[in-house]
């Protein structure tokens, strides 16, 4: 994922700067900062966004039940779960960071900002099911819906068909603990208090308070 920087502002940013002054060693406080930004992060993933992501289209949760077998759809931006699983932090004496990296780092940015996305023509193959006689079986209840099938099932009509090139409007669903673009991006509301919490409770242990 790309690199980006960013200031906490107002009364965070005042009190780093009072304790970068005071502690003789920073290394712990923002080891502390990485902490609370990875687990910022895993609760942005299980409230789906704060706030709240934009919804899936009506398409991908359509996609996603037909992978899923007719269950539920997963939670947004987690449908195989790469993404949520590549977060991992770092920090030094004086940084602390968070972000996305392995198989995830393709596309971290994208959902992280949104954007378009180009995608070339390719080609897809459709399996539906058959029946004895070679006829699609249909959906119950939709008699003009065939019925997609399963990797196991032997009973199946096979067809390709080309898709154009075309372009994909991917919203922002900012999944880490900062919001806006990179280059202005600002702390999540609920991380800024607990970001001024943490700092409080390193200097007051510095001064034995």
């Amino acid at each position: 994922m790309q690199k980006f920087e960013v200031d906490p502002g107002g009364k965070a940013a005042a009190q780093l700067s009072k304790a970068a002054q005071q502690l003789a060693d920073a290394t712990p406080l923002f080891r502390s900062i990485a902490g609370l930004l990875e687990r910022e992060t895993e609760a942005n993933f299980a409230a789906q966004g704060r706030p709240s992501w934009v919804p899936l289209s009506a398409s991908t949760k359509a996609e996603r039940l037909r992978r899923n077998k007719g269950g539920s759809v997963l939670k947004i931006l987690q449908d195989r779960g790469i993404l949520a699983a590549s977060i991992s932090s770092a920090h030094g004496p004086d940084f602390a960071l968070v972000g996305a990296g392995g198989a995830a780092k393709d596309y971290a940015a994208i959902h992280q900002f949104g954007g378009t996305v180009d995608v070339p023509a390719h080609s897809v193959k459709t399996r539906l099911r058959t029946d004895a006689k070679g006829g699609l079986v249909r959906q119950q209840g939709h008699q003009n819906l065939a019925v997609f099938a399963k990797e196991g099932h032997k009973r199946v009509r096979e067809s390709w068909s080309t898709v154009d090139a075309h372009k994909v409007q991917i919203p922002a669903r900012p999944y880490l603990p900062f919001s806006g673009p990179a280059e202005s991006a600002t702390l999540q509301p609920e991380v800024e208090g607990s970001l001024l919490d943490l700092i409080e409770r390193h200097l007051q242990a510095s001064t034995g308070g």
